[in-house]
């Protein structure tokens, strides 16, 4: 985490991605996966944005759609928006319009760890060979500075050089993360996306990683946009905290304030599903919801969240809402928890 001035490096504006759903004898489209609709978020130098949600929410879609590889891995996907990336220098790119070829000399900067440590790695290839790929691709240096290279990216994430020779099947998943890491880490990259790289891994195992990631982020001024549906975890890495919900973006704020006073029903229906370490101690009440999570493939109008939500109003169906200011640092898409914030406020004022 990070006390320097805020200076954007990612902005995420009103992204959308559609999924095409394939049908028919003659393989035609018959409809779209709204997976992300219309999200919106910045992201600053030398901080850690936390994107959580329940699986299906369309976080990882964010994820993918933020390193520009949905393109060349989902046949008619349909992307909008823009991601605007600020360099170093000052300049300014839109990733969603590159194309592979020129997304290429971007790869170097914006880096990805991924979900799945066991399938993530090529098994066929040597750790060496693993985290060297990308020096190979994105710099002239020679076999035997790679090689040193490899050696000091393991020592950094914490496993001994003469692992280097080894396969990925001869190593535990969190041992597969850390060489994850170290790929990601070996061409210095501005901001690292990592989609939920803990939650495959033993809960043993979880902290170790995330404090890892952590130390790293302070040796080598990282940015991370930290993807996970464990509110516990992303509050203990994130300086801000965005809640997704069925594609759309409900709450984003600082990590304390949606944390312990979160704003959106969802988010307060999450973090009452948090484990607690002393669960003897008194806890707030948890919130059930009711129904099933509505289709991307037919979203419910107005606020995507109402069908479920326990604060419901009749007027929460008829317009998507847009996110409001709650209190310092903190926004939430929901009116209903806006208007009471100011009753309640109101109430407070000293009569005239």
């Amino acid at each position: 985490m990070t006390d320097t001035p805020l200076t954007p490096l990612l902005e995420v504006e009103n992204l959308s991605v559609r999924y095409p759903v394939w049908g028919g004898v003659l393989r035609h489209k018959v409809g779209e996966v709204r997976a992300v609709d219309g999200v919106s978020f910045t992201v600053h130098r030398g901080e850690t944005l936390g994107l959580v949600g329940e699986s299906g929410c369309g976080k990882t879609t964010a994820a993918k759609a933020i390193v520009n590889i949905l393109k060349d891995t989902v046949p008619g996907v349909v992307e909008e928006g823009r991601i605007l990336f600020h360099h170093a220098d000052g300049s300014v790119v839109d990733l969603l319009e590159l194309r592979r070829s020129d997304m290429k000399r971007f790869r170097a900067e914006i880096q990805m760890i991924f979900q799945d440590p066991f399938s993530s790695l090529n098994p066929r290839m040597t750790v060496q060979e693993i985290v060297e790929r990308p020096l190979k691709v994105h710099t002239s240096k020679t076999a035997d500075e790679r090689r040193d290279e490899v050696a000091g990216l393991l020592d950094k994430v914490g496993l001994q050089p003469e692992y280097m020779q080894r396969y990925p099947h001869e190593f535990s998943g969190g041992q597969r993360q850390r060489i994850g890491i170290a790929r990601a880490l070996a061409v210095r990259p501005q901001l690292i996306v990592a989609d939920e790289p803990v939650s495959a891994l033993d809960v043993s195992v979880q902290s170790q990683v995330v404090n890892l990631m952590m130390d790293l982020q302070d040796e080598f001024d990282l940015t991370y946009v930290f993807v996970a549906h464990d509110l516990s975890v992303v509050y203990h890495i994130s300086d801000r905290i965005a809640v997704m919900y069925l594609g759309d973006l409900v709450e984003i704020g600082d990590a304390e304030t949606v944390y312990h006073q979160p704003a959106h029903p969802y988010t307060r229906a999450l973090l009452s599903a948090v484990p607690h370490p002393q669960p003897d101690r008194t806890r707030p009440e948890r919130i059930a919801l009711t129904g099933e999570i509505p289709s991307p493939l037919n979203k419910p109008g107005g606020c995507s969240f109402h069908p479920r939500c326990p604060q419901a109003q009749p007027s929460c169906s008829e317009s998507v809402p847009d996110l409001l200011p709650m209190s310092p640092g903190q926004l939430a898409a929901c009116p209903v928890t806006d208007a009471v914030k100011k009753e309640a406020t109101a109430a407070e004022l000293p009569a005239e």
